[in-house]
């Protein structure tokens, strides 16, 4: 009996396997930098409860989705405090930090009707900062927008030639005086942060804190096996290495996924120039941890505050 019954078991057990066998075997993608570029949802951690509660699974209702209509209330400052000057006017909406410094130094900026040139200056609540003969103020709200940018649209506040810039398309979100966080070129589209939170700014723009960003570049010509490994490798530019985190072929072997954390000038353009390789479209798909998911091109919305946080976490 017990003879009978372990065959049988041995005829179901082999059954089961050869079923299992039959299963065609998972495709690989065609796409080995989809990772990378693919639109994807942002994704954040589920919340979680206490021992006693199960855990909270993400739900995917549209009940749940951002609503871009009804946008999240921006943050409230800090109440004012002693503060170096630089931050200062990073606070109060002008530039970022780095931009503060060649202002003061430019004999710029006053406190109290005197030109102040050091830009560790500590300014007092009491005091009356002037930039341009203008007086200026710290922030008391600070909003953080996510804008898809054009081509043609220039990366700054105010443009003297009266071309677009990346402020035509907040109007209708804040009041604010807010800046763009880093620049991307007249040419290239996708992913740009703009802010009045002066540290918020100085955190995601400055490359120690390796806040990465993914470009989707096409080129005039398929990219060469010998100089993407160059590339790989890191190329010596003409100001330093030109350090990517990753790098693979898109679904074109002229479109390239380049993914660094490096911000210097035109960087992604001039790694293929250095190679000979003319960029022909250029377009930031992921900051962090945002891509452009629900963002069409030349639409812009206030970051959810799971969003600023995690990008606040990842800095």
């Amino acid at each position: 009996m017990f003879d009978n019954y372990f065959t049988g078991a041995l005829i179901a057990d082999q059954c089961i396997i050869a079923f299992l066998c039959m299963k065609k075997p998972r495709k690989k993608s065609s796409k080995p930098f989809e990772r990378f570029y693919k639109k994807q949802p942002n994704k954040f951690p589920s919340t979680k409860y206490t021992q006693q509660t199960r855990t909270k699974k993400p739900s995917t209702s549209k009940e749940d989705a951002v609503s871009f209509s009804n946008p999240p209330k921006p943050l409230p400052a800090q109440p004012l405090d002693p503060m170096r000057l630089n931050k200062y006017l990073a606070h109060s909406g002008i530039c970022s930090r780095r931009k503060a410094a060649d202002y003061i130094k430019q004999g710029e900026v006053t406190v109290n009707d005197a030109i102040v040139r050091e830009m560790g200056h500590k300014v007092q609540p009491e005091d009356v900062v002037r930039f341009r003969g203008k007086v200026i103020q710290p922030a008391r709200n600070y909003v953080y927008l996510l804008l898809n940018k054009p081509r043609n649209v220039i990366t700054t506040a105010h443009d003297d030639r009266g071309r677009r810039t990346v402020l035509d398309f907040t109007d209708h979100l804040t009041k604010e005086r807010i800046y763009p966080i880093g620049r991307l070129d007249r040419n290239t589209t996708g992913l740009l942060l703009l802010t009045n939170d002066g540290d918020f700014a100085q955190k995601l723009a400055h490359p120690k804190f390796k806040v990465k960003k993914v470009y989707k570049a096409t080129l005039d010509r398929p990219l060469a096996a010998e100089d993407f490994e160059r590339i790989k490798n890191t190329l010596q530019l003409e100001d330093g290495p030109a350090t990517v985190d990753a790098i693979a072929y898109g679904h074109r072997p002229n479109v390239i996924g380049v993914e660094l954390h490096i911000g210097r000038n035109r960087i992604v353009r001039r790694i293929f120039e250095h190679l000979n390789y003319d960029v022909v479209k250029l377009d930031r798909v992921g900051y962090g941890a945002l891509t452009k998911k629900n963002l069409p091109v030349g639409k812009c919305r206030l970051l959810t505050e799971q969003e600023r946080i995690i990008l606040q976490h990842l800095a």
